[in-house]
């Protein structure tokens, strides 16, 4: 077997972290799975890390030559995580250092809806575009803009947190510390907030069948396409919510695509339907039929394509 040139990406979530190795493709040749949860402290998962690498690189014969790490609350300028609030790990944590040190391989960092965002410019819908929005539903809400063909990093590394604009006043206790941001109504946990309220003011659902312990996005984008009158009336708020977000984004950077990923973006049109209704009502008259709202080009394998492309374009 041949020697295969890589770059590892590492896609760090609130729920998962996926580590992947890529090729200068794309293609992820293979990757692992851990749960976020089971590394306490980073130092555990640093300690993991190395010994697979180091087991991934005789067992397949790879070339690696760098590391791309996305991760929330990821600061591109300084390598570090800073007070993600939907992490285990707590302060400030210079992990493209951590990994660096442990691996001996070059090591960067960015926010993980910035490697997603790369990785759909590079690999996805995104090929050729210069002015977009990619939108990351899951376990938080991320973003990443691309203007004029760049990724905006502002001047501290931290533009474009559209999942921490307050979209309800004194609304729900979000993750970083504040009350009512879109997250807290959009992402994969928000929309099951919402599911369990009015459950809770309702008998006529399917997803009373379900230990509310156990509700998760998927069991209502389910009842939602079997036309589950409460699931769909969850959906409909989320879009709608989500479409005030985006209208006012729009204003901010007019883009002419808005590409939507992650775990949520799995509703497909019973999300993509409402959500484009509300948008368009909710624009400002400049910016109507001229921008696209699309379910994002890339499979799961997005964000550990887009942190493995940071390394690559450092090579």
């Amino acid at each position: 077997m041949s020697t295969q040139k890589v770059c590892i990406g590492i896609d760090i979530g609130g729920t998962n972290i996926e580590v992947g190795y890529v090729n200068s493709s794309g293609e992820v040749i293979f990757k692992r799975h851990y749960p976020t949860k089971s590394f306490q402290h980073p130092d555990q998962f640093i300690r993991k890390l190395q010994e697979d690498v180091t087991l991934d690189r005789d067992l397949h014969k790879l070339a690696i030559l760098g590391v791309g790490i996305g991760a929330p609350s990821g600061n591109y300028f300084t390598g570090s995580i800073e007070h993600a609030p939907n992490m285990p790990w707590n302060g400030i944590i210079p992990l493209a250092r951590l990994v660096q040190d442990a691996t001996g391989l070059p090591s960067l960092l960015t926010n993980d809806a910035n490697a997603a965002t790369v990785g759909e410019m590079q690999f996805g819908s995104a090929k050729g575009l210069r002015n977009f929005i990619l939108i990351t539903l899951g376990t938080g809400v991320g973003s990443g803009f691309v203007s004029n063909g760049e990724l905006i990093y502002g001047h501290d590394g931290f533009a474009g947190e559209l999942g921490h604009v307050i979209v309800r006043e004194n609304g729900r206790v979000c993750g970083c510390g504040r009350l009512g941001c879109l997250e807290t109504y959009c992402s994969a946990t928000g929309v099951v907030l919402t599911a369990k309220e009015k459950l809770s003011q309702s008998l006529k659902s399917e997803l009373h069948q379900i230990p509310i312990h156990e509700l998760n996005s998927a069991h209502i984008s389910k009842a939602a396409g079997n036309g589950d009158v409460l699931a769909l009336e969850v959906i409909d708020e989320t879009a709608r919510i989500l479409a005030i977000a985006l209208a006012n984004a729009v204003a901010i950077t007019s883009p002419d695509h808005i590409f939507i990923y992650g775990g949520l973006s799995h509703a497909g049109e019973i999300l993509l339907q409402p959500l484009r209704k509300y948008f368009d009502s909710f624009l400002l008259k400049n910016y109507r039929n001229k921008v696209k709202i699309l379910p994002s080009g890339l499979p799961d394998e997005a964000a550990i394509c887009g942190a493995a492309a940071l390394a690559w374009n450092k090579i």
